[in-house]
């Protein structure tokens, strides 16, 4: 039976942890799985990026979603299937052909993760208005950003710890049980307390009319005023992220006398997911209070500062190589409340400047899916970069590709006007 009247804060967080944890998992935390259980780096970033697909090409079948049932049943349905391919991912790593199998069962998590990521965002637009979506946006990015840490923080170090007493194998295959039980949890969870978002569409009642649909949607999100801009400063705003996001766990346990900083997998995992966790938090939440006080368009370009700047401490890191655990961790902690401060801006935008029309749910399924796009090729290609310039040269180009979006930011236009610049224009009218 579903709980009556939930608030925001009894669904909002969760799901969006819900939602963070597999892309997590997949993203990031599987390169360094492979990477200790032997896999070459070329591979690794590779494969990790390229099964990311179904999150760039996830606007193919939001249509199809409007055929069936609710958002909800979307969103409990594909944590279920989620929880379950963890489990068999967890089975696959003692077989001699593991690589390919997990790689494969990532796949599945992928299109799952893909389809209640769809779900969950048609559910917060449609039941929360513009206002309280700014308000709840930095719970939002906060939980989804809490899933990174939770996995590529805590996991990681639970990892590192337990294969010096059970195996490489072993530990691993812990972890993704693990989160087997996470998703399955939230599954059922989300089953009593998650809102409906909505019934199917009526007029779509064939794959013919998911067709035409999909294509209505797709002409109208590029008939959009400013679509294109609109999707070039979607892609650079995570550039340097894409570049640099699967390379920094490589570089923290790589030798020194390979450029890196030579920690521990438990060390990483103890940065990452204890006071990687509070600045996390700290900088998504207040993230949202700030853009619901200032409003996003005046607040655009400072989000882009925070979520981009903070890696040149990887620049700074790979030039002078300390051996400070402190010192390193201080750094590191740096970055990740800039990036959890800067994330929600891009989320924000797409929601209220991208999204707004007849069909919110696939066209901000359609921004997502670019967004993701060439986040996917950034990582495609930086192991091979890291490879050929070393980790020094290659923060170099992380750097360098922070101006763009910098730049865009600055005079990015804005469609739909804040409610605080609509208030200011009355207050000033009132004035004159």
């Amino acid at each position: 039976m579903q709980l009556k009247k939930a608030t925001p804060l009894r669904w909002v967080p969760s799901v969006y942890f819900g939602m963070g944890l597999p892309f997590v998992m997949v993203q990031l935390v599987s390169v360094i799985m492979f990477s200790e259980m032997g896999i070459s780096d070329g591979q690794i970033t590779f494969w990790t990026s390229l099964i990311i697909l179904p999150w760039s090409l996830k606007p193919l079948w939001s249509p199809f979603l409007e055929m069936f049932k609710t958002k909800k049943y979307f969103v409990v349905g594909t944590q279920m299937i989620t929880g379950i391919s963890f489990a068999l991912v967890a089975l696959s790593l003692p077989l001699p052909d593991f690589f390919t199998y997990s790689i494969a069962l990532m796949g599945v998590i992928a299109f799952s993760g893909a389809t209640h990521d769809i779900a969950t965002d048609g559910i917060y637009m449609t039941e929360l208005d513009n206002q309280t979506q700014a308000k709840y946006i930095g719970w939002q990015g906060a939980f989804f950003n809490i899933a990174k840490v939770v996995a590529n923080g805590g996991l990681v170090f639970m990892a590192g710890m337990l294969k010096n007493t059970m195996g490489v194998v072993n530990a691993w295959m812990l972890i993704m049980g693990v989160c087997a039980a996470i998703m399955i949890l939230l599954s059922l969870w989300h089953s009593r307390v998650l809102p409906s978002g909505g019934a199917a569409v009526s007029q779509i009642k064939t794959v013919k009319d998911g067709w035409n649909s999909f294509k209505n949607v797709f002409v109208t999100f590029f008939q959009k005023k400013n679509i294109a801009f609109y999707i070039i400063f979607i892609i650079l705003y995570r550039l340097a992220e894409g570049l640099a996001i699967k390379i920094l766990p490589l570089f923290l346990k790589a030798p020194t006398e390979k450029g890196g900083l030579a920690l521990e997998i438990s060390q990483i995992g103890l940065i990452n997911g204890t006071f990687g966790t509070v600045a996390f938090i700290l900088g998504s939440i207040l993230a949202g209070y700030y853009i619901s006080a200032k409003g996003l368009k005046k607040t655009l370009f400072y989000l882009c500062c925070a979520i981009n700047l903070p890696f040149l401490i990887y620049l700074m890191l790979s030039i002078f190589q300390p051996s400070n655990i402190l010192l390193i961790g201080s750094a590191v902690v740096c970055e990740y409340f800039g990036y959890g401060f800067g994330f929600v801006g891009l989320t924000l935008f797409m929601m209220q400047q991208v999204a707004p029309g007849e069909h919110k749910m696939a066209h901000y399924a359609f921004a997502s899916g670019v967004m993701n796009l060439g986040y996917m090729f950034a990582g495609m290609i930086s192991g091979v970069l890291s490879d050929w310039l070393g980790y020094q040269q290659f923060f170099v180009v992380v750097a360098i590709a922070m101006i763009p979006a910098l730049v865009v930011s600055r005079i990015i236009p804005f469609k739909y006007p804040d409610k605080q610049e609509t208030e200011e224009n009355i207050i000033s009218e009132e004035i004159k």
